[in-house]
């Protein structure tokens, strides 16, 4: 019998973990092995995911459970969220736009939409029935924010939408964007000018000029788009004028915490998934894993797996209980992320030719890790946001 490290935690071993996210889990687990993994090749080969997947997600209760029941959620704590963030990459980073959806752009719609805005959409994010993607890097600006040029320009009842935005996961079916641009491009400081608006994808003007052909998560659906003269109704403002660019601020925490999380699942998968294949793959008559050689390079991925998990889990707690940990979770995204990246080479040598295969899933992963590294803000402006807060 191959023996395995074993990483997976148990309700004991999760600080934030109880009976019942360990039940959710389960049937979480249980419900991606049926419906996910016997197709998730097929999606990558698509470049999409179907929609009656997303509906079947919801239908089961595993989409935006923190939504409160009045709007058809389970009002559950953020630990749900991570449990639905690590085992859909576990089947794979394609999946990744679930996340999006519901803890990345749901959240936005929570703390600053209207009762009138919640019951029209976020009553809709829990059944699957919308899909949703946050537009906010634009081909002239990801990580500086403060110079998107996309603006909206109040006219009477509407403000008039026009410029594009690009790399927006879930892009290319999403029913809305929450979308952020300028309302006052002569505003000063500039910040001051950025405004979020829920744009409908029917809206005329609104357009998806392009899906983009990514190197990695192929099946996660990635867009272009372009508004042209698009007339987005007063009503549909998030929040206040002028107060996007602190309400980007103040989402960021738990985008880069998801990010960390999603590339140290990836990095435990990986690891069991390399684990498994040195102790079955013979080399000179006997197992890989018995030369020296590969049991330090796994010994020393299983350590920072191990590092990164006891650190990771620590700011999961802290996160839910609504602590400022932006130095930490910039730390997390930053080092998680490129620890990751190392993990898939390393793990990609350790199955020899046979890791370039498409049929093994170390191949997949290889290429699929990088982009952790970039989106969310890249790893460069982690370091910059690390070091102005130690006092550099």
């Amino acid at each position: 019998m191959v023996k395995t490290l074993e990483l997976k935690s148990t309700v004991n071993e999760r600080p934030f973990f109880n009976e019942e996210h360990y039940q959710y889990q389960k049937a979480l687990r249980k419900f991606l092995e049926k419906e996910a993994e016997p197709y998730f090749e097929q999606w990558e080969k698509d470049g999409m995911i179907p929609r009656d997947f997303w509906k079947k997600v919801g239908e089961n209760g595993f989409l935006a459970q923190w939504v409160e029941e009045e709007y058809g959620g389970m009002g559950v704590d953020f630990g749900f969220s991570v449990i639905m963030a690590e085992e859909f990459e576990k089947v794979g980073s394609g999946l990744i736009g679930f996340s999006t959806h519901s803890d990345v752009v749901g959240p936005y719609l929570d703390s600053f939409a209207t009762e009138k805005q919640k019951e029209k959409y976020l009553s809709k994010f829990s059944s699957g029935e919308m899909i949703s993607a946050i537009a906010i890097s634009e081909p002239g600006a990801g990580s500086d924010l403060a110079n998107i040029k996309t603006t909206a320009i109040k006219e009477d009842d509407h403000y008039i939408l026009n410029g594009s935005k690009t790399f927006i996961t879930n892009g290319v079916q999403a029913d809305v964007y929450v979308l952020a641009c300028k309302t006052n491009p002569h505003a000063e400081p500039v910040h001051k000018g950025i405004s979020i608006l829920i744009v409908d994808r029917d809206t005329p003007g609104v357009e998806v000029t392009r899906k983009l052909d990514k190197v990695g998560m192929r099946s996660s659906d990635t867009a272009e788009l372009y508004f042209d003269n698009a007339r987005i109704p007063v009503e549909n403002l998030l929040g206040e004028e002028g107060k996007g660019f602190t309400y980007l601020m103040d989402k960021l925490q738990q985008e880069r915490l998801l990010t960390a999380i999603t590339a140290l699942a990836a990095a435990e998968d990986m690891l069991q998934t390399t684990l498994s294949y040195v102790q079955e793959r013979k080399a000179f008559g006997r197992p890989i894993s018995k030369f020296q050689n590969t049991q330090f390079q796994l010994v020393e991925i299983a350590t920072k797996v191990k590092i990164a998990r006891t650190f990771l889990d620590d700011l999961i707690v802290k996160h839910i209980e609504e602590k400022n940990i932006v130095t930490e979770v910039s730390m997390a995204k930053y080092w998680i992320t490129e620890m990751a990246r190392e993990v898939s080479n390393t793990c990609m040598q350790l199955h020899g030719g046979y890791g370039y295969m498409e049929e093994y899933k170390i191949a997949r992963r290889f290429r699929d890790i990088p982009v952790y590294s970039i989106f969310a803000g890249t790893n460069e402006i982690m370091k910059n946001i690390i070091a102005k807060n130690i006092g550099l």
